[in-house]
């Protein structure tokens, strides 16, 4: 039976590839930047990261890591609401606060968590989220988690 099912696995793969939908894993053995390596030993330019800013390669953030994995050990361990905060967490918030003139800021390792928090505490019942269908999954699930009333039009579709 497992047989019959690898076939049909591999049938199906076959027909994915033939329509030219399917996307081998490319393996980087450099840092993110304009340019990467692969493990093929080709450089090619790199337009799909979200290292905008160069950040994830920059030689002083390298060092500043090397040394918050001495003091702090590697990562929380779960997340902040459970585990609680680092005082190097606070220290980057309350700079983050300075540098914008707020009261506090609030850090999230990803921006999908930031979306889904996001609109639950800003939005309430009396108010209304226009949104596009087509938006990011973070964003959708953001606005479900909300009392807002919601509204969704057609990508590009503002009739």
């Amino acid at each position: 039976m497992y047989t019959r099912f690898q076939q049909h696995l591999q049938k199906e793969l076959a027909s994915i590839e033939e329509a030219g939908l399917f996307k081998r894993e490319r393996i980087i053995v450099s840092p993110q930047g304009p340019v990467i390596k692969l493990n093929t030993g080709k450089e090619v330019l790199n337009f799909c990261a979200n290292n905008y800013l160069g950040l994830s390669s920059d030689r002083e953030l390298i060092a500043a890591a090397k040394e918050a994995l001495d003091s702090h050990g590697y990562g929380m361990s779960s997340v902040r609401f459970i585990c609680g905060t680092t005082d190097l967490h606070k220290e980057l918030e309350t700079k983050v606060a300075e540098f914008f003139g707020t009261e506090d800021s609030i850090l999230y390792a990803a921006c999908f968590d930031a979306n889904g928090g996001v609109f639950e505490p800003l939005l309430g019942e009396e108010d209304a989220i226009i949104s596009d269908a087509l938006n990011h999954a973070s964003i959708i699930d953001g606005v479900r988690l909300c009392k807002a009333q919601r509204y969704r039009y057609a990508n590009a579709d503002m009739n």
